[in-house]
């Protein structure tokens, strides 16, 4: 039997059963990436239900305002994803379902990895998604790279052609390889439990002890964080939002510092609140009309 046929026999039995993989309708696929960039899979199994009962379709979701937008996508963070979602939203409404990869890749909003899912699981492409996870098990199958980073993506796409079948089920193979990462080809695998490992070149460097764990692997994104506070701004912006989105005519920004920072100091901090504030408008999530932020009705 083949590795692939291997995986999938391991997926069949053991596979996750998500929503989203009982579809091959393009706009709830894409709902389900972009929560999924940076949301766990319980959440996204709480809000993509929510998120397709408010906008069921692309062209309810691109008729959406900001604020709309907003108030549905509250409690998943990262809002400019929400209206990233909106605006690509209205492209496709405007130029038509994209029918391949490179069309998918040509709308604003959609980088290569979501291209190629959304060609893999939508039009059942022969193409690979290739993310952490299913870079982190290819790498280590085909390659023997124990701990693969970006550099290694090609010649994952090289030895990728071979392994994926030409019959059957291939499409289910990413989805496959998501689930093997998640549960048994984590960042220390269990390679006793693993239906690949006596396919799979790192193995038995594994399974040997011979491996030593990278005590980082994926670079920490760089975060904006004010000297003196605890958290990035990030998590500022993301109090700043929820108060607002809470007040129904919206919050002087002189009253913002100490809503969202028990530590605020408005000698020194007021500034701060002003610039963030400024990006959060540029980026559409307020606006902000002689002092008084509000959401977007546009």
């Amino acid at each position: 039997m083949t590795t692939a046929a291997l995986l999938l026999r391991w997926y069949r039995r053991h596979g996750r059963d998500l929503p989203w993989r009982h579809t091959r309708d393009p706009y709830h696929i894409l709902v389900s990436e972009i929560m999924l960039q940076q949301t766990q899979v319980p959440r996204g199994l709480i809000f993509y239900p929510r998120w397709l009962a408010t906008f069921p379709t692309w062209e309810t979701l691109a008729r959406a305002t900001n604020a709309e937008v907003i108030h549905a996508w509250a409690g998943l963070g990262y809002n400019r994803r929400a209206l990233m979602l909106r605006d690509i939203a209205k492209q496709v409404v405007k130029q038509g379902i994209p029918q391949s990869e490179a069309e998918w890749r040509a709308l604003k909003g959609i980088g290569p990895y979501t291209a190629a899912a959304l060609a893999a699981f939508a039009l059942h492409a022969r193409t690979l998604p290739i993310d952490t996870n299913i870079r982190r098990v290819l790498g280590r199958v085909l390659l023997g790279i124990h701990f693969p980073d970006l550099p290694d993506d090609d010649r994952i796409r090289v030895v990728f052609e071979t392994f994926l079948p030409r019959r059957g089920a291939y499409y289910d193979v990413p989805q496959a390889l998501f689930d093997l990462a998640t549960m048994v080809c984590t960042k220390t695998p269990n390679c006793a439990t693993c239906p690949l490992r006596d396919h799979c070149k790192s193995a038995t460097a594994f399974l040997a002890g011979g491996v030593k764990t990278p005590a980082k692997i994926v670079k920490k994104a760089h975060e904006r964080i004010r000297p003196g506070k605890k958290v990035p701004d990030r998590i500022f912006r993301g109090r700043i939002l929820a108060a607002v989105r809470a007040a129904p005519t919206g919050v002087r920004i002189s009253t913002l510092g100490p809503l969202i920072d028990p530590t605020f100091n408005a000698a020194e901090d007021t500034d701060w609140i002003h610039a963030m504030v400024a990006r959060m408008q540029k980026d559409g999530l307020v606006t902000v009309s002689k002092n008084q932020v509000t959401l977007p009705q546009h």
